[in-house]
């Protein structure tokens, strides 16, 4: 016995366990649990169960291990019970494996307990490894130690989890019944591995930058405030790692990275979540030509260590990432798409005529680099579905980019478009003082006429460039796009363990 209180079997369940039958059988899952305890046989009292194999390694060793004795443990997530004989399945962090329990073999009382176990139950099984008549290597169980009593009802075996809201709000069962969900994330985590190891072995510097910045800069970027209570000091969460990158660029790091969270106060869709993971790369002496080549590379390694070809699936298109890809000018792409030319333009406001007799929308203060952006949104980024390097970005919306010599409206920038999406961003990094303060202060301007009034200039950061810069090609880029990508996904929840969720009411 124990002084445990008993089990409350009529408490509030959650909405979407609400039908009679549902709560009937939590009912009497808990009734289960209390006359274990009661009996002294409380599941969650047990703190260690030595586990031998898991399933995948009982599957793939049955040659040595048949006849031997193993101890396996996970979830029952199937259960056959046929008089003296039962069968049941065990799901683990590797697969699932078949178990066999015979009455004669476990004895009265064990064999009426299993009976009494409930589908989601964590168990711990001992036996000898075989093979049954119909082929399947199993467990023949000689004895069954109920580790968790599952309180829930799992969704039905045969159906799933459907309801794409509870998949991301309850992303454990989502798991435990979506077997493909797990694969997802195994490839992500393999992903950010592939990624580590290409560019550690190109002689990058992984580090570490701050998350909490003093200063709301001038960048477009909604972040998200916070109040540091000690310092009774405003602070933001950083909405990119950049600055603070470029920084050891100038202290000495000639190749430095980042694998970081990045927050953005900003709307949600199918490839934007409040936070999300970035990898931002900076290698001094090289230019965004040098970048692209880099690019190219590291999607061709990590595709190739992660699914075994650079040729994947994606949104019903199969796409080549193997080098190399296709190169165009953000101008030449939007002229051959719509037929304008943006150099005919001579001021913002014929730009903006442009926009408007073609329909699109169009800010009162948006300047001929934004007008030219708007196209290439509107008519371009849809089609781009192998891989392509969109280059030389207008100034206008390239504050941190070095200017293409021989035209200083346009910039050194490029992004990368696959499957019609932007995959990430790089440039040749601006390392003139004096530029950059300009456009700094055009950025904080506009920031205050749109009456963000916190936005400052980073003069911290102007202060590491008047050191010298040396010309350095940088990059960004999502690792949740890159495993959208790889696991041909088309919502980053799919990617996303446990997703940005509005409460429930």
């Amino acid at each position: 016995m124990t002084d445990r209180p008993p089990i409350s079997i009529d408490g509030p369940r959650p909405a979407e366990f609400t039908t009679e039958q549902l709560s009937e059988q939590e009912g009497i899952r808990r009734r289960k649990l209390q006359q274990l305890i009661e009996a002294g046989q409380d599941p969650y009292a047990i703190t260690h169960f030595g586990v031998s194999h898991q399933s995948l390694a009982v599957l793939e060793c049955f040659d040595t291990l048949e006849g031997q004795t193993v101890t396996v443990a996970g979830r029952m997530v199937s259960k056959r019970v046929m008089g003296k004989a039962s069968f049941a399945h065990l799901l683990d962090g590797s697969g699932t494996l078949q178990i066999y329990v015979k009455r004669d073999d476990l004895g009265d009382e064990p064999y009426a307990a299993f009976k009494d176990m409930d589908i989601g139950d964590v168990l711990g099984i001992q036996g000898i490894v075989f093979r049954t008549q119909k082929g399947e290597i199993s467990v023949h169980a000689s004895h069954i130690t109920l580790l968790a009593k599952c309180l829930k009802v799992l969704p039905e075996k045969y159906h799933g989890l459907k309801d794409i809201d509870l998949r991301y709000r309850q992303r454990y069962v989502d798991m435990i019944v979506n077997p493909e969900v797990r694969e997802t994330f195994r490839k992500r985590s393999s992903i950010i591995a592939a990624v580590r190891e290409f560019l550690d072995g190109r002689g990058f510097l992984e580090v570490d930058t701050p998350v909490l910045h003093t200063l709301e800069t001038g960048a477009a970027v909604r972040t998200f405030k916070t109040h540091h209570n000690t310092l009774d000091l405003d602070m933001f969460l950083r909405f990119e790692t950049e600055l603070y990158l470029k920084r050891l660029i100038v202290g000495g790091f000639e190749r430095v990275y980042e694998v970081g969270r990045l927050f953005r106060n900003e709307g949600m869709d199918a490839t934007h979540n409040p936070e999300f993971t970035s990898v931002e790369t900076y290698q001094a002496y090289v230019d965004y030509n040098g970048v692209m080549d880099m690019v190219e590379q590291l999607y061709a390694f990590v595709a190739e260590k992660v699914c075994g070809t650079t040729s994947v699936p994606c949104e019903g298109n199969i796409i080549e990432l193997k080098p190399s890809w296709k190169r165009v000018s953000m101008a030449q792409a939007v002229e051959d798409a719509c037929g304008v030319d943006w150099t005919a333009w001579k001021t913002d406001e014929e730009a903006r005529s442009t926009l408007k007799a073609m329909n699109l929308p169009v800010d009162q203060n948006a300047k001929r680099g934004d007008c030219l952006a708007a196209l290439f949104e509107a008519y371009v980024e849809d089609s781009l579905i192998q891989p392509t390097f969109i280059i030389d970005y207008p100034v206008d919306i390239s504050p941190l980019a070095k200017r293409k010599p021989g035209n200083p409206d346009l910039t050194e920038r490029f992004e990368f478009f696959i499957c019609g999406h932007e995959m990430g961003n790089a440039f040749s990094e601006l390392n003139d003082p004096i530029d950059q303060r300009r456009r700094f202060e055009e950025q904080v301007r506009l920031r205050h006429s749109q009456g963000i009034l916190a936005a400052q200039v980073d003069e911290d950061y102007l202060s590491a460039l008047e050191h010298g810069m040396p010309p350095t090609g940088g990059l960004g880029f999502g690792i949740d796009r890159m495993t959208m990508l790889l696991t041909d996904n088309t919502s980053i929840r799919d990617v996303l363990l446990f997703p940005t969720m509005k409460p429930r009411e």
